[in-house]
């Protein structure tokens, strides 16, 4: 299998040669027939860096808060974001998990076996998640300029919200975190 493929690549690298050598394209480059593409060196490809799991998360967190900073009412500029935008941005922009009160059945007690509840205990942020948004957009702030004093998403009230949030849910699980 390997031979047919060396074989393809070097015939796709002579057409590509004979192709670009002649005078019927007129911009002497060979044509993109998308297979053709596969077997031109990475030099030759016009192909952006494969990013990692957690460089395409950061980037889409990212881009997903200066988008609320632009659709922000009056305007927010990032100089001026404090701890609570940051609190309103992952209100605004992250999913909801059931998060039992005291008087709940399931308080303490998940259902066995992992169901949906039909209680009705409000939702809340799961906290995994919003720890590793924070996270991700803290390291974000600073690599697009800010300064690691005026980080907004080290802001005291966003440590205290992920604390109680985290533990709220755990106690809800029956779990104690004892830190």
């Amino acid at each position: 299998m390997s031979a047919a493929v060396a074989a393809a690549a070097a015939a796709a690298a002579s057409v590509s040669s004979n192709t670009t050598s002649s005078s019927h394209h007129p911009s002497n480059q060979a044509p993109n027939h998308g297979w053709i593409s596969f077997f031109q060196p990475p030099a030759q490809r016009a192909a952006l860096p494969a990013l990692s799991r957690y460089e395409s998360q950061k980037r889409r967190d990212w881009k997903a808060f200066v988008e609320y900073l632009k659709k922000h009412r009056p305007h927010l500029g990032l100089s001026r974001c404090t701890g609570v935008h940051v609190l309103e941005f992952l209100d605004y922009q992250f999913g909801n998990t059931k998060l039992h009160t005291r008087n709940c059945p399931f308080w303490g007690n998940p259902p066995d076996p992992p169901s949906p509840c039909s209680c009705s205990c409000p939702l809340d942020q799961a906290w995994s998640s919003l720890d590793g948004v924070v996270g991700r957009l803290r390291v974000a702030f600073e690599e697009n300029g800010g300064q690691p004093e005026t980080n907004p998403f080290s802001a005291r009230v966003v440590r205290l919200y992920l604390r109680d949030l985290r533990d709220a849910q755990a106690k809800a699980r029956g779990i104690a975190y004892t830190f």
